[in-house]
């Protein structure tokens, strides 16, 4: 009788631990661990709000215990709302205090028939370290981002001669919204089965938003911007790279944007939406 009740009291014991950890996994929240590369004190009552907490890694926060200048953030151009910027576990750009010689590059993929959106962010110092931080999930249904997963890493310091290129490209300078004009007539972009970018570039001297939705020679435009963000993310989150069967190849739309030019077309602003 005494060893039935030792087993008993250990197989209580065993499905006590097995339902602990269940309901464990199932009140995790919808994150992975390369987007909690730091640890997080124990959530104790009495030391949560007063225990220092460790700063995160200084690839996920490059421009880190910057304090703003008295003349308040910059006015940042951005479609992205503060908010999105914490769903995607990101540091809202608005907050971010950019100097002279440095840039962040974002580039915002959103397929026009799934709601698998990606993000990558690029940041150049004055001090010509990068880095990298990607984020991809399913953004749409849940209060959360769905399935994110996303990592933050530093990139190789040679590749900041090009970023600084990228920030002087005319394409900055273009329509935030636009659309191809030909020779003879406009090209609609009305995104049923492709892709839409927004790309975003801030620096000291200020910020710039552009969206170039799924008509190839549009998007060609700022083929050396993405192909350059873009293939800065790749490589180093296999779940996200396999949403990019093509990696950061826009040689398609490039090639487009070209023929556009050489017939006597351009880009020009998008007509205002009718109300």
């Amino acid at each position: 009788m005494r060893i039935w009740r030792h087993l008993a009291l250990a197989g209580v014991a065993g499905f006590a631990l097995i339902a602990t950890e269940a309901v464990a996994q199932d009140a995790a929240p919808n994150q992975t661990p390369a987007l909690q590369p730091w640890p997080y004190p124990p959530p104790d009552p009495a030391e949560w709000w007063s225990a220092d907490w460790p700063p995160p890694p200084e690839a996920a926060d490059p421009l880190g215990d910057r304090r703003l200048p008295r003349s308040g953030p910059l006015d940042v151009k951005t479609p992205i709302d503060p908010t999105l910027y914490r769903l995607w576990r990101l540091p809202p750009l608005q907050a971010q205090v950019v100097r002279r010689g440095e840039a962040i590059f974002e580039v915002w993929r959103r397929p026009a028939n799934s709601v698998q959106q990606t993000v990558f962010r690029v940041t150049l110092r004055r001090d010509g370290d990068l880095f990298i931080q990607g984020r991809a999930g399913r953004a749409c249904c849940e209060p959360q981002i769905a399935r994110l997963v996303g990592f933050d890493a530093p990139l190789a310091g040679d590749l900041a001669d090009r970023f600084r290129a990228l920030a002087a490209e005319s394409a900055w300078a273009s329509p935030r919204d636009a659309v191809a004009q030909e020779a003879t007539a406009s090209v609609g972009s009305i995104c049923l089965d492709g892709t839409a970018y927004d790309l975003v570039l801030l620096t000291e001297d200020g910020s710039y938003a552009l969206r170039r939705d799924c008509e190839d020679a549009e998007i060609g435009q700022v083929a050396d911007i993405l192909e350059a963000v873009i293939g800065a993310g790749l490589g180093h989150e296999p779940r996200i790279d396999v949403l990019f069967p093509d990696g950061a190849d826009f040689g398609r739309e490039r090639a487009a944007h070209a023929r556009l030019v050489n017939s006597g077309g351009y880009i020009k602003p998008a007509d205002p939406p009718a109300r």
